[in-house]
């Protein structure tokens, strides 16, 4: 299939391995993430930048991929979900908190809560439940499991059931 639009190429780092890619212009980051490059945990969902089910991290600063042009990752370091898992397959612990605390339900919106729990933890190693609370105001979670959600970002943090302080 030919495209109608100009093409360029993109080269940035992805999930620690640098790529390089032709896109059509108004290509979509979550686009060239999951028909591209095959990258498909960053999930499509309400296209218009409300969800975080596409929440990547550029530049270690979450952004929906959904509204995200592939072309503005040029030269740039991207971190999808698939890149949080140790190179050989061992989960963070962050991915293993969401497990303990059961925070996983239908999975659909996970990818997106543990990218922005990575940029939050990156920020602030020791969040309150307030904090976590706001930071995830843009993630929607349709199965309504925001509760083991947080927990397992104050467990992540290192604040186990007590929650944290400052709550």
């Amino acid at each position: 299939m030919t495209s109608p639009y100009q093409s360029r190429r993109v080269q940035f780092t992805l999930n620690g391995r640098s790529v390089a890619s032709v896109v059509p212009l108004p290509t979509m980051l979550v686009e060239l993430l999951r028909d591209h490059l095959g990258h498909s945990g960053t999930k499509v969902s309400c296209d218009t930048q409300v969800c975080g089910a596409c929440t990547v991290l550029v530049d270690g600063h979450p952004v929906s991929a959904c509204t995200y042009l592939a072309i503005d990752v040029d030269d740039a370091s991207v971190q999808s979900v698939e890149g949080l898992a140790a190179p050989d397959g061992s989960l963070s612990p962050l991915q293993q908190a969401f497990i303990d605390e059961f925070a996983l339900q239908c999975g659909f919106c996970t990818p997106g809560f543990l990218m922005m729990a990575t940029a939050l933890l990156q920020e602030n190693a020791s969040p309150t439940r307030r904090e976590i609370v706001e930071y995830f105001e843009g993630n929607i979670c349709r199965c309504s499991g925001y509760r083991p959600i947080v927990q397992a970002v104050l467990s992540a943090a290192g604040h186990g059931a007590e929650g944290g302080h400052g709550e």
